[in-house]
């Protein structure tokens, strides 16, 4: 791996996302010798994690450090604070990974020069290591810190490589956002029970259910969501008289185009 208890693992910023890969790849049997935080302000749940593990935790980066791994994992607003206290941390031979949204390459290499970079997008099902992280890398970095990125992300999900950096913004739109696209169909589907009539309870238990349950069916047959749709669609039943509504010319797919695009624009501005 590319880092080790003396030129560990620093992870800058243990909220939610931090905070489950942490979690995952404590998990996976990281050595936590080899990991330090820091964070300012570490929720209750995150600093008796770290209590439990033994790992080291600090307010800020020590100055007489230096890293094998730095993740950047603080909000983008933040960024032009905590970059310069890494300076020092950060040598030729340390890989960079960033999960902050809207922040490009540009910005570490203005701190840190021509060092390498992984710019990353994971999503909140890495707190149930069931996220997927896209990843954009810079051409410093070395097929072996390539093998060790997709080791560590793997702990907490799936794991894609992009070809160019303006795709993660693309990405961003998709599956960055996306838990919550999924989550408002859970919550539109248990209201549209209560409108039905059925108790609240029950309409939310229902809704809830099936959106999981359709969810882990996908994951494992590994078919096109299509193909299960038809699958479940019988001509004339009750299911094709709901895709009829759903499916209509101005129905869900151009709301969700429409949604992602949104999105997409959002995360540009970011990084303006």
């Amino acid at each position: 791996m590319s880092f080790s208890k003396d030129r560990p693992f620093l992870l800058v910023g243990a909220g939610k996302m931090g905070g489950a890969m942490l979690s995952g790849w404590l998990a996976e049997g990281v050595d936590p010798a080899a990991i330090v935080v820091a964070d300012p302000n570490l929720s209750d749940e995150i600093g008796a994690m770290l209590a439990k593990h033994g790992v080291r935790h600090v307010a800020a980066a020590p100055a007489d450090l230096t890293a094998g791994i730095v993740l950047v994992a603080v909000k983008p607003q933040l960024m032009d604070q905590v970059l310069p206290q890494l300076k020092t941390i950060v040598d030729a031979n340390t890989l960079v990974l960033s999960i902050a949204a809207g922040t490009p390459v540009s910005k570490f290499q203005q701190y840190f020069g021509r060092v390498p970079i992984c710019r990353c997008m994971p999503n909140t099902p890495a707190m149930v290591q069931r996220g997927i992280t896209a990843v954009f890398p810079t051409q410093e970095v070395t097929d072996a810190q390539r093998a060790d990125v997709t080791k560590l992300l793997s702990s907490v999900g799936k794991v894609v490589w992009l070809d160019a950096e303006d795709q993660i913004d693309l990405v961003t739109g998709v599956s960055g956002s996306g838990p919550a696209y999924v989550f408002f169909l859970a919550e539109a589907l248990c209201e549209a029970g209560k409108a039905a009539g059925l108790p609240d309870d029950i309409a939310q238990e229902l809704a809830v259910a099936t959106v999981c349950g359709a969810g882990e069916l996908m994951h494992q047959t590994g078919e096109h969501p299509s193909l299960l749709r038809r699958n479940v669609t019988s001509p004339n039943g009750t299911t094709a008289a709901a895709l009829d509504v759903l499916m209509h010319a101005e129905g869900l797919q151009p709301v969700m185009t429409d949604a992602v695009a949104a999105a997409i624009r959002r995360a540009k501005e970011l990084a303006e």
